[in-house]
């Protein structure tokens, strides 16, 4: 599943340029994130995937300086339509999120305010961006509400978020964060606590809102499945860094990373019942103590003594599809089907 693309010389809406987030609240630093590097075209769905811990949700709420700045250092580059977010005054700041860039975050029940109605939350934001009457903004919440299908909108529109299920007032948090047509939407694990059914809808719903109005999308998931259902182009976290990246079909059909091969491996979902799960060993690494050279390593047993030497480079198959691997081009042929990461 695909959708439109930017013109190939067009700007990207977002660009990242050796991002890093470091923790500093007494002790050794704990290094979140390090170094990473992407870019996304407009109308583009990019996936970041890896274990808890990764650095996902961090570099996310970097990119909208949503991190306690008295605990935490940010170096390197992050451009969002054209601007240096690090650079931007609070009142620049405030302008771009919601306007520019909005956050659908993984809980919704602690995202709203449980003191105000949904519809007072939506209308507020869009009379704090757009202006307009109180009138004006509570229609332009029920038409939001009523866009992301939510049954029965202008009744939920008084409701408040303790009121609504799981997957409403994730209806409800996406509605809130389109209220300001955004060029850019941030998604951080927006399905995890829903069932099945309303999951398989939000998705769609996030791909129909995207083909309608072009905004770009980072997709935050640890759900393999969810990744191939709505991404264009993934990116594999590991420790912080990005290990691996290209287009949906080739990191999942045939990924270069080891560490990409044995989340496949252990995909419960793709293993038949009854047969065992090939999880992979060990643990992540001690972000305020990491290991040198590839940070996967311990846990890797194709790992050799040049994997500890320094952090990998960057080999790339071809100008989409990369890997930090020193083993990655001696691998790049071998299929997954025939159980790589064990071999």
């Amino acid at each position: 599943m695909t959708g439109p693309k930017s013109p190939p010389n067009a700007d990207p809406i977002a660009r990242l340029e050796d991002l890093t987030v470091q923790f500093t609240a007494g002790g050794p630093p704990v290094r979140a994130v390090n170094g990473v590097s992407l870019s996304l075209a407009q109308s583009e769905i990019l996936c970041i995937i890896g274990e808890s811990g990764s650095g996902k949700s961090v570099t996310l709420r970097a990119l909208m300086r949503l991190l306690p700045e008295r605990r935490t250092k940010l170096t390197g580059k992050i451009e969002i339509d054209g601007q240096n977010v690090l650079s931007l005054t609070p009142r620049a700041l405030r302008n771009l999120r919601g306007g520019v860039v909005s956050m659908v975050f993984q809980e919704p029940m602690t995202a709203l305010d449980p003191v105000y109605t949904v519809g007072a939350q939506i209308a507020e934001t869009v009379r704090r961006h757009k202006g307009g009457t109180a009138q004006a903004a509570r229609a332009r919440a029920l038409e939001l509400l009523e866009l992301v299908g939510v049954p029965s909108a202008k009744r939920r529109l008084d409701a408040y978020p303790h009121e609504l299920s799981g997957g409403l007032r994730q209806r409800a948090m996406i509605a809130l964060a389109l209220s300001c047509g955004p060029r850019l939407l941030l998604a951080d694990e927006p399905t995890t606590a829903l069932d099945a059914t309303v999951q398989i809808q939000v998705l769609l719903l996030l791909r129909r809102l995207r083909d309608e109005f072009g905004m770009a999308i980072i997709f935050v998931t640890h759900d393999l499945g969810v990744a191939a259902q709505i991404a264009d182009r993934i990116a594999v976290m590991y420790a912080g860094r990005i290990v691996e990246e290209g287009p949906v079909a080739e990191v999942l059909g045939n990924p270069l990373h080891p560490y990409t091969r044995g989340l496949l491996a252990s995909d419960v979902d793709s293993v038949p019942a009854g047969e065992p799960i090939a999880a992979i060993a060990g643990a992540p690494p001690d972000l305020r103590a990491l290991p040198p050279g590839c940070s996967f390593a311990p846990r890797c047993h194709l790992a050799v003594d040049a994997c500890v030497e320094a952090v990998p480079g960057i080999w790339r198959r071809d100008e989409h599809h990369m890997a930090r691997c020193i083993r990655a081009e001696a691998r790049a042929e071998l299929p997954h089907e025939e159980g790589v990461y064990d071999a």
